[in-house]
């Protein structure tokens, strides 16, 4: 009788410390998959979604028309200095 005790008593000491490394076990796979969440989120974040990859076509179509306005400009000032040579050579 006194054996079965002392037996009874070996394994509720590794029943409890199975629970113990299970809970932990447990945490861990929880902090991990809140991690695992967060990237994700991050990544959803990042990622440009259809709205804005147009926005940012329209950004790029944006730049192109003022690097066009800016070089017909410089252009234009250019021909006008030439035109101006151009009087005064003549006179």
């Amino acid at each position: 009788m006194l054996s079965r005790l002392q037996e009874l008593r070996k394994e509720e000491e590794t029943l409890l410390r199975v629970k113990a490394a299970l809970h932990e076990q447990l945490t861990r796979l929880k902090v991990e998959e809140l991690a695992l969440q967060s990237l994700i989120r991050a990544g959803e974040e990042k990622r440009p979604g259809p709205a804005d990859e147009a926005q940012s076509a329209l950004g790029q179509m944006d730049n192109e028309e003022a690097i066009n306005q800016t070089e017909l400009h410089l252009s234009l000032q250019g021909h006008e200095e030439e035109e101006e040579e151009e009087e005064e050579s003549d006179s």
